[in-house]
């Protein structure tokens, strides 16, 4: 794999992330984060796939009628920085996140910056760490189920 290789392979790690979260599947969000930590707006650090997958149930609301959380994340302005050796890397991008529900018109709900650092594993590249950073934040009431703490 070149470098261009593993630039788009962590781009479309990032992408996938915002996929499984809008699919509402926390199962698959949680084990990419298995040998990792996300770190949320608070400063609190989770680690490992149970921890994580407790994270986003605990916080994130699901709804029956769709089996998602209704949201569309946009993750933009993605910029890879790879190691020289190769073997771990750190980006930057912008999410921004809409809802819509029928009680609940179209709107964003929240924008903000994500910091990743990632390691080549066997291969493979896999989230070492991500931390989220809210910047504008607008009505979650129909999207977490606990309050934010910038």
């Amino acid at each position: 794999m070149d470098r261009h290789d593993d630039i788009h392979a962590i781009e479309t790690l990032i992408y996938h992330y915002a996929d499984l979260i809008d699919a509402g599947r926390f199962e698959e969000v949680a084990r990419l984060f298995a040998n990792a930590c996300v770190v949320s707006p608070d400063g609190e650090e989770c680690a490992g796939e149970g921890p994580v997958l407790a994270l986003y149930q605990k916080t994130a609301r699901i709804y029956s009628d769709t089996g998602t959380p209704c949201t569309e994340h946009m993750t933009t302005n993605v910029s890879v920085q790879l190691s020289d050796e190769g073997d771990s890397a750190s980006a930057t991008s912008r999410f921004t996140v809409l809802q819509a529900r029928e009680d609940f018109p179209l709107q964003v709900i929240i924008a903000g910056q994500y910091r990743d650092r990632f390691r080549k594993r066997k291969g493979r590249w896999e989230f070492e760490r991500r931390e989220m950073y809210p910047r504008l934040i607008g009505d979650l009431s129909h999207h977490l189920m606990v309050p934010l703490s910038p």
